[in-house]
């Protein structure tokens, strides 16, 4: 990738305006803001006793509005009267009119005490704010940074290192002493199951569960049958991956020492360890219920064939359409208390949908070279690394204004709120730092950065949920 610092005022105002208006969404969003408001029902004054913690969240939101409002003034002033894009100044002059009708609607929910017709309508508007905002920073970043990368089409078929020898393990262990080689097996099965998207997925279903249970309704044998299933079934799509990507993981650098690429592991023994290890799964699963059994058993069909063979090799949305892999165990997590799939599981399903493209296409950047090797039609290849920037920007802003949602549907509190916002930021400067240094360490950053906002909001939705 070629290196590039660029700065420019518009994309920095935009930056502002567009975490100003997001740490907006994510307050709203609270109940808490709901009784702040009936607390405080004088606008634009507060005339509620100053020292209860409803006054002052009150008061807290309308400053911040009003910084924020300052911000989007500001921003809109410096695209529209500078050397910017149509596009770029049409979707801040959208969030410039929405921001009026905003501060119109939060007047009349402060003067109904919270009461309104349409409760979601200021969310919703702020929301409008917000994408219209990520939209001309998308754009904008895009026309500063952007450049003529060639755009490849991978060989979906390339030949095989000239040197490669299948038939001949990497690593003779036939030679080694016996405890070596057992624990050379046992390393080599474990790599199978790709351990380290365990601990996600099975938070994302913890998540799921403490929604749907509220406090003090999650048993310890639900979480217990419920995340050891989860393991299982991740296990089980690991092993499966590895056995029908054998080929073209030899043709990666990052995937090449495979166990089933070096010859570790022969086939048939992969594809029986993850027959036994679906099965076992499924077995787990049913003592929860039958409903989670079943969504389990989507889940390793999902990864391992509409994902893995159907769209990885064949369409550059990959990426996008394999994020109902990472959403399913939202909804395990969330039938496996009620029996059913609920709202709040539906909402941290979509938010996991969304996050997986704002958080994969950085290592699609990063590897780049090695998925065109390995025959994959990555975004990065298809369509340039500009094209991909652009795309993690908008799936981002995407994510936050889904979380905003979240929050909003399920009632969670400040805790959720307050380390979303934070993270939320942190993600959001990764990725524009990302946009303007164009490196590998960059997209690192950013792939951490996307790691670190998914596992402190899914803790904190546990905490939260779990104590309300």
């Amino acid at each position: 990738m070629l290196t590039s610092r660029v700065h420019s005022r518009p994309a920095g105002l935009l930056s502002a305006a567009a975490v100003g208006v997001y740490l907006l969404v994510v307050a709203g969003a609270t109940a808490s803001l709901a009784d702040a408001a009936s607390a405080c029902s004088t606008w634009p004054t507060c005339q509620g006793p100053l020292l209860e913690t409803t006054t002052l969240v009150a008061l807290g939101h309308r400053l911040l509005a009003a910084v924020v409002g300052v911000l989007v003034i500001a921003a809109a002033v410096v695209v529209l009267r500078g050397d910017t894009g149509r596009r770029v100044r049409l979707a801040t002059l959208v969030a410039l009119v929405l921001f009026p009708a905003q501060v119109g609607v939060g007047a009349v929910l402060a003067l109904s005490a919270g009461t309104v017709p349409f409760p979601g309508l200021h969310l919703l508007i702020a929301v409008g704010i917000f994408g219209a905002l990520v939209l001309a920073l998308a754009w904008q970043l895009e026309a500063e940074t952007g450049s003529d990368d060639a755009v490849r089409n991978p060989d979906p078929t390339p030949a095989p290192e000239p040197d490669a020898d299948p038939d001949e393990p990497a690593v003779p262990l036939a030679v080694k002493p016996l405890h070596e080689r057992i624990g050379a097996r046992v390393s080599a099965y474990f790599r199978l199951m790709k351990p380290r998207l365990m601990w996600l997925l099975c938070l994302v279903a913890a998540a799921a569960m403490a929604l749907a249970a509220g406090p003090g309704g999650l048993q310890t044998r639900t979480i217990v049958l419920t995340l050891g299933g989860g393991v299982l079934a991740i296990g089980a799509s690991g092993t499966f991956n590895h056995v029908l990507e054998r080929e073209r993981d030899k043709r990666m650098n990052r995937t090449s020492d495979r166990p089933l690429a070096t010859h570790e592991i022969p086939k048939g023994n992969a594809v029986v360890f993850g027959i036994g290890l679906t099965a076992l799964s499924l077995a787990v699963f049913w003592q929860v219920n039958v409903l989670a059994a079943a969504l389990g058993f989507v889940a390793i069909l999902f990864y391992s064939v509409i994902y893995t063979l159907v769209l990885k090799p064949n369409t550059v949305q990959n990426t996008v359409i394999g994020g109902a892999a990472g959403a399913l165990p939202a909804l395990i997590g969330g039938a496996a208390v009620t029996g059913e799939v609920g709202v709040p599981a539906l909402a941290l399903a979509g938010v996991i949908f969304v996050w997986t493209p704002a958080h994969f296409y950085n290592l699609a950047l990063a590897y780049k070279d090695d998925y065109e090797a390995g025959g994959f039609p990555m975004m990065p290849v298809v369509r340039g690394e500009t094209e991909t920037r652009k795309h993690i920007m908008l799936w981002l802003g995407t994510t936050l204004a889904t979380t905003g949602g979240l929050i909003w549907v399920t009632g969670l509190g400040w805790l959720t709120a307050g380390a979303t916002a934070v993270v939320g930021v942190v993600f959001l400067w990764a990725v524009v730092r990302l946009h303007r240094e164009q490196t590998e360490a960059a997209a690192f950053r950013a792939f951490h950065a996307s790691n670190a906002y998914l596992g402190v909001l899914l803790v904190t939705i546990v905490v939260d949920a779990l104590a309300i």
